[in-house]
């Protein structure tokens, strides 16, 4: 018996749902509500299905629609995804009626054993068969379209045939999937790799099949490569979203549409208000396209 009904948001912009902040959401949804119109989970944080976590999540999707946001498919595996994992997600997407699933163009498993990372792949036709076919299984399963995210990377590997952007587009068109366009992925990626230009990654990627953006902070650190410090940005989600990364997200409504977007914050978790004034900056950006 499903507890609600599919439900899209009307106000496009959403929050990563995270511990310190539940009961002050539930305390003051009708406030939030009128700034926040949904929110994001890791699904994998509620595979304890009847646990309490589960129940209070159930209690925000009282109020707010909410999409689930996988980590642990591990799609780009060279071998077959784990369907146990993926009925459990099934089950908890029957439970609380998300209106987005999504997961990652990245590898996170050997066998059974599951790494604790979002490990990069290889653009090749190997490695595209593969996420192909485990993007197919997982829709199959699901009954239903996803969402995957292009990653971020620090490195490029020298048997890669193609460019980012053609990989993506090459799942979606042979999948039927959409894509989670991570606009701070884009730039760390670029800047990490000078592989490419983040504005012509945009114009890249077809217009069609962006459904969603994520908008994050990054860290810049400095790493020894033998010779010489060399800067490096990490995403760890850890810090407010910066004005390069702002640029990029306005490029990417001009180009794409009202896409959902999200404000994800993972690390050094802040008070709710500074969430809250991220997501009206992106609800401007948003309004000033329509």
């Amino acid at each position: 018996m499903k507890l609600f009904k599919a439900q899209e948001p009307t106000n496009k912009v959403g929050l990563g749902l995270r511990v310190p902040h539940i009961d002050y959401i539930l305390k003051n949804h009708q406030k939030i509500s009128q700034k926040v119109g949904w929110f994001e989970v890791h699904s994998e944080n509620y595979y304890a299905l009847g646990g309490q976590t589960l129940k209070t999540l159930l209690k925000i999707r009282e109020y707010f629609p909410i999409s689930l946001h996988s980590v642990g498919n591990s799609l780009g595996s060279a071998q077959k995804i784990d369907k146990n994992h993926l009925k459990t997600l099934k089950e908890l997407i029957d439970i609380t009626e998300p209106f987005l699933v999504s997961d990652h163009i990245s590898w996170g498993m050997v066998d059974k054993n599951h790494l604790n990372d979002l490990l990069p792949m290889p653009y090749n036709q190997e490695s595209l068969k593969a996420i192909c076919q485990n993007v197919s299984i997982m829709q199959d399963v699901l009954k239903r379209e996803i969402l995957i995210e292009n990653p971020s990377s620090y490195l490029t590997f020298n048997n890669s045939e193609m460019t980012e952007f053609d990989f993506i587009n090459s799942i979606a068109k042979s999948t039927s999937c959409k894509l989670l366009l991570d606009v701070n992925n884009i730039f760390v990626s670029s800047k990490n790799n000078s592989s490419f230009d983040a504005l012509q990654y945009l114009k890249k990627i077809d217009k069609k099949i962006v459904k969603e953006i994520h908008l994050a902070g990054h860290s810049i650190n400095q790493i020894f490569d033998g010779k010489n410090y060399k800067e490096i940005l990490i995403d760890t989600h850890n810090n407010l979203v910066r004005k390069e990364v702002w640029s990029l997200y306005n490029a990417a409504i001009e180009r794409f549409g009202q896409a959902h977007s999200l404000i994800e914050w993972d690390q050094d978790i802040p008070e709710f208000k500074v969430l809250l004034e991220e997501a009206s900056r992106a609800k401007k950006i948003l309004a000033s396209h329509e």
